[in-house]
């Protein structure tokens, strides 16, 4: 609808509207969790916790509302299907852009429960955002670096109890788990520092999703493997895709989701034998080899729609 505006206004209107949406619903579910903490009983505590997640859901729906605004963005997604809204999934998935969790859970809010993402205790003090990620049950870590593994052994699989003890809330709530595997996000930088051997992904990390799987794996229905891309985004651009996005300059978000049996990892062995935490890692790395060629595929597609269109 505004799309005939410049970029730049583009981006300074999707910016504020993008704030505000999310103090508002930010700023409701935190009172929703205050409340929750004074009431006594699991079912008044579960129903809150659903309205929360309902207020997440219309965070989610508004800023795809935000994007209509601002961009006629093609939607391009498979393997939606089968998927359970009251299931228990955790979702493995490349990193291209600070607007990929808007993107992921305006696409998966009405197919799997809410995401919900590991985050690092630092991040409970930001405002608004913080609070929020607290009350909707979000596991806040504090990993426990090698250095001080070294210095105190006792603190040994301190950080496996906590995340235990953080999801149990999960085994009586439908959740969604959501893990960028490559650790961080997608550049032509730390691609090139990496040496990584796969065109269009970073080298992934397999230890965050075993320590996931591990902590709660059982709980899971269902691993979903999303491929997300942004065919028509500058790789090479300083603005990065996040500003193409928000200035309306991006015209197609593809994915694709895959549904894959949840692997078993046994925790005292994984974290004490290097053989099987190197065959785990294989079995990522055959997953990104796939995923590589995935998006090589997405992006030669795109490439040959643009020159018959011209």
């Amino acid at each position: 609808m505004l799309s005939f505006l410049p970029g730049p206004v583009l981006f300074f209107i999707s910016t504020l509207l993008l704030i505000i949406n999310t103090v508002l619903w930010a700023g409701l579910i935190s009172i929703g969790g205050i409340i929750k903490v004074f009431i006594p009983f699991s079912a008044g505590q579960n129903g809150l916790t659903r309205l929360m997640n309902r207020f997440m859901w219309a965070w989610a729906t508004c800023n795809g509302g935000i994007l209509y605004l601002i961009a006629k963005i093609e939607w391009d997604i498979q393997g939606l299907e089968d998927l359970d809204e009251k299931g228990w999934y955790l979702l493995i998935s490349n990193h291209v852009s600070g607007f990929d969790i808007a993107a992921q859970t305006y696409i998966l809010r009405n197919h799997i429960p809410m995401l919900k993402f590991f985050l690092k205790r630092e991040l409970i003090f930001v405002p608004f955002l913080g609070l929020g990620c607290w009350a909707l049950g979000m596991p806040f870590m504090n990993r426990t670096s090698p250095a001080k593994l070294k210095k105190n052994p006792k603190l040994k699989g301190k950080d496996l109890e906590t995340t235990r003890k953080a999801c149990e809330k999960f085994k009586h709530s439908p959740t969604s788990i959501i893990n960028y595997v490559e650790g961080s996000r997608f550049t032509l930088d730390k691609h090139k520092r990496q040496q990584s051997p796969y065109r269009h992904l970073l080298r992934p990390k397999a230890g965050g999703i075993a320590f996931t799987l591990s902590a709660m794996g059982e709980q899971f229905t269902g691993l979903l493997n999303m491929t997300l891309a942004y065919p028509d985004a500058d790789a090479k651009a300083k603005e990065g895709v996040l500003y193409q996005v928000m200035s309306g300059k991006v015209k197609r978000i593809v994915v694709r989701v895959e549904q894959m049996s949840v692997p078993k990892v046994d925790s005292e062995v994984y974290f004490s034998h290097a053989e099987t935490r190197v065959e785990f890692q294989r079995w990522l790395n055959q997953i990104w080899v796939d995923k590589d060629q995935q998006l090589d595929e997405i992006f030669k597609q795109y490439i040959s729609d643009t020159t018959q269109k011209k």
